[in-house]
């Protein structure tokens, strides 16, 4: 096991995969993901899929969605796609604050 799969087991890290029905760029977008996350060693159980009226589509990482946008908005397809590069990026991010948070914490008790 990963030093990131060690901190999220013990940190929160939570991702949505938002999109519309039918997206034509879901597909993609979840490869990219599901691949960032193995990069990072990370379990695909952080991971919600959520279908609705969303920019489509959109991954947000602690809520923030990882191409600088709201993740909030009309149904639409989105032109500015989630690359590999800022899904990796938001998910380091990610696990380094919780983790930090969670020493922090850990040494406040």
């Amino acid at each position: 096991m990963t030093a990131a799969a060690d901190r999220a087991g013990e940190v929160r890290v939570a991702v949505e995969l938002r999109s519309v029905p039918g997206c034509p760029n879901l597909a993609p977008a979840r490869h990219q993901l599901h691949a960032a996350l193995a990069d990072l060693g990370l379990p695909l159980a952080v991971v919600t899929e959520v279908v609705g009226g969303y920019p489509s589509p959109s991954i947000l990482v602690n809520g923030v969605d990882v191409m600088g946008g709201i993740g909030d908005g009309s149904a639409a397809c989105r032109l500015d796609l989630p690359t590999a590069e800022r899904i990796r990026a938001a998910l380091r991010q990610a696990v380094g604050a919780a983790w930090s948070d969670a020493r922090s914490a850990y040494r406040h008790r």
